[in-house]
């Protein structure tokens, strides 16, 4: 299992604000995750969102960081300031 976190416009576009996803162990990245649920259509093709941050475990990362049964990620949109 992965636990799945979407804050900010992520949250409002998806409707939700946490899925439970079961491990599939061709996942080998956030990217891998980022692209499975972007692959549901619309308007899970928000995750493409070139600005998309993301953590893993409470840490900032990349999409590229690896990721294992039990990872808690989050994806949220990039902060700007003023």
């Amino acid at each position: 299992m992965i636990t799945v976190l979407f804050f900010a416009k992520y949250k409002e576009e998806l409707q939700t604000d946490q899925l439970q996803l079961d491990w599939q162990p061709q996942w080998q990245s956030l990217r891998d995750i980022r692209d499975h649920l972007a692959q549901r259509g619309a308007p899970w093709t928000i995750l493409e969102d070139p600005k998309l941050m993301c953590a893993l475990n409470e840490e900032m990362c990349s999409l590229s960081t690896p990721v294992k049964a039990g990872d808690e990620v989050v994806f949220f949109p990039m902060v700007t300031g003023g």
